[in-house]
């Protein structure tokens, strides 16, 4: 029996990266899993794979910046499995600037997926979680959750804000036996990485230079993987973590501790 059996679990931005990772690590351990995105082809995959290892799972093509898509993702969670054990929002956008340079649209945009999205969400199926029994509701932070980052304002503050958002809905459903924490990654390699304008709107890098430029200001000297940030997604969502709520789980290499 794997550790989340007979769990349903919702995984927003599912279709790469630690999402990906997350949702094929909870396959293995046995949950059955709603997965969404904005890309059809790659969620379809991602889907077939799930269901290749065993459990039942089913991909919603979403933008979570649209409350009805955010509504419709749940109520397909509800109609194939009738619970939601565990929420994982992943969904969410880098964006960087200062406070000069931030457009009013990238500051939009940043907050209606990395803030209202996770609130909409997390307002969604806390009822049903209450129903169930319980529930864990992780959400993605970032270190820079609990540090600033320079020129990343406006991601920086979103972060910020799910970090609080992730305490207050701690102490506000703790009696409910409904769990909220938030995992906080360091840079983490996504495919990303290798896209113009990541690194300081330099051209694309290959994988041999993310890693030095993630070497040369992270402790451990390296960045961190999709399947490792997984794992800690995993702990916070499992019972493993029963008695942890409220908590921001730093995985970022040591970055935070400098």
């Amino acid at each position: 029996m794997g550790r989340l059996s007979g769990k349903m679990a919702i995984i927003t931005g599912a279709t790469s990266g630690i999402g990906r990772a997350t949702a094929l690590l909870f396959a293995d351990e046995g949950a059955g899993l709603v997965l969404t995105g904005r890309r059809r082809e790659l969620g379809e995959s991602l889907e077939a794979e799930c269901r290749r290892r065993g459990v039942r799972a089913l991909f919603v093509e979403a933008d979570h910046t649209r409350a009805e898509d955010c509504a419709r993702v749940v109520e397909a969670g509800l109609g194939e499995f009738g619970q939601i054990h565990i929420l994982f929002n992943n969904a969410g956008i880098v964006t960087r600037g200062t406070a000069e340079t931030t457009s009013e649209e990238d500051w939009a945009q940043t907050m209606a997926l990395n803030v209202t999205a996770v609130w909409r969400m997390c307002r969604l199926v806390i009822p049903h979680m209450r129903a169930a029994g319980g529930g864990s509701i992780v959400n993605n932070a970032s270190d820079w959750a609990v540090v600033g980052g320079k020129g990343a304002l406006p991601y920086a503050t979103s972060k910020g804000a799910v970090a609080l958002m992730t305490k207050s809905m701690a102490l506000d459903h703790a009696l409910e036996k409904i769990r909220v924490n938030a995992v906080c990654p360091g840079d983490t390699f996504v495919e990303r990485w290798l896209e113009k304008g990541y690194f300081e709107d330099s051209d694309p890098v290959t994988l041999e230079q993310a890693m030095r430029e993630s070497a040369s200001y992270i402790p451990m000297g390296r960045f961190g993987l999709p399947e490792e940030i997984a794992r800690a997604v995993l702990f916070l969502a499992s019972d493993d973590s029963s008695f942890v709520t409220g908590h921001l789980l730093l995985a970022d290499g040591g970055n935070t501790a400098q």
